[in-house]
């Protein structure tokens, strides 16, 4: 691919080769950096550098890994600079103002991971996953989704970080034992039937302001967060008592949708002065042995465009 002779053919050429990879690089630096938006940064950054570098590229069998070599160093120098991203039930010694938050991805995980890979696509993008992943030193992060998610092997995972095969195999043993220590089993498909009848009854009993039928469906140790609030709730009284103070004071509507692979709703709350319902929160649920485990209500509505949702619900 020789971008000197016809530089305006080699850049046709660069992004075809490169046009179905986009979406999985995304996923990727998302995992990294915990952040749609730094996501966006990165992917733009790593595609600007393959193309500058391109001539350097002899084989374009091998564009696949050179890119998520650029993608992988840029994700690292970012950690660097930028504070890890949160949930506010992490244990975390930051103070509340100086937390960086977590923020949810469209849809679900894309790409076929290697065979060396130890979760779905799916399962690598979960919430509760990638809150774990960013409590990881860089390399280990690296370590971790180069191997166990995207499935490359070690030599391949050592090369792509530029360290030595022991220090890479030393780092994934590292990074798995905390993930192991973090993590319960994967969250139910958001297209099995018994969730989407679940999810079905959640948005149901919000929008008739019934709190029995809502903390009927959480599990007993179930958790409520909104980011970027700091507080959270943990167990139905509790996640009770915050409803019936707080937002069942108001009408809601809710529209369905997917986010970090799992069921997720975009709530409006009523507004009278314009007589619409309003953007107000994106709610992700976590759903395992058939209850609500978790709802993270993430309080942006800049986020609604991301996932297709509309600003305003008419009545």
């Amino acid at each position: 691919m020789d971008s000197a002779a016809d530089p305006a053919a080699a850049r046709a050429e660069f992004d075809r080769f490169v046009a179905p990879l986009r979406a999985e690089l995304h996923v990727h630096c998302y995992r990294f950096l915990g952040s749609i938006h730094d996501a966006d940064d990165a992917v733009q950054e790593t595609l600007l550098r393959a193309w500058r570098s391109l001539d350097t590229l002899a084989d374009t069998g091998k564009l696949r890994p050179w890119l998520y070599k650029i993608a992988t160093n840029r994700c690292l120098t970012m950690i660097e600079r930028r504070g890890k991203r949160e949930l506010p039930m992490d244990h975390t010694e930051t103070p509340a103002a100086e937390r960086v938050w977590l923020e949810p991805y469209p849809g679900a995980g894309v790409g076929e991971p290697g065979p060396e890979a130890r979760y779905t696509a799916r399962e690598a993008v979960e919430l509760a996953f990638v809150a774990l992943l960013q409590q990881l030193p860089g390399v280990q992060r690296g370590v971790l989704i180069l191997r166990d998610v995207l499935g490359f092997s070690a030599n391949e995972t050592a090369e792509l970080l530029e360290v030595s095969l022991a220090s890479a195999n030393s780092a994934l043993q590292r990074a798995r034992g905390h993930i192991a220590r973090g993590t319960s089993s994967p969250s139910h498909d958001p297209d099995d039937p018994g969730t989407v009848r679940l999810a079905q009854r959640y948005a149901a009993a919000w929008e008739a302001a019934d709190v029995a039928g809502i903390v009927a469906l959480f599990a007993a140790d179930a958790r409520y967060a909104m980011p970027p609030l700091p507080e959270w709730y943990a167990g139905r009284p509790a996640i009770e008592d915050f409803l019936v103070t707080g937002p069942l004071r108001w009408r809601w509507r809710f529209l369905p949708t997917r986010a970090n692979g799992q069921p997720a709703f975009g709530t409006y709350n009523w507004d009278a002065e314009s007589g619409l319902f309003v953007a107000m929160a994106l709610d992700v649920l976590t759903v395992r042995d058939g209850a609500i485990t978790e709802v993270m209500s993430f309080l942006d509505p800049a986020l609604f465009g991301r996932f297709g949702l509309p600003d305003t619900v008419g009545d």
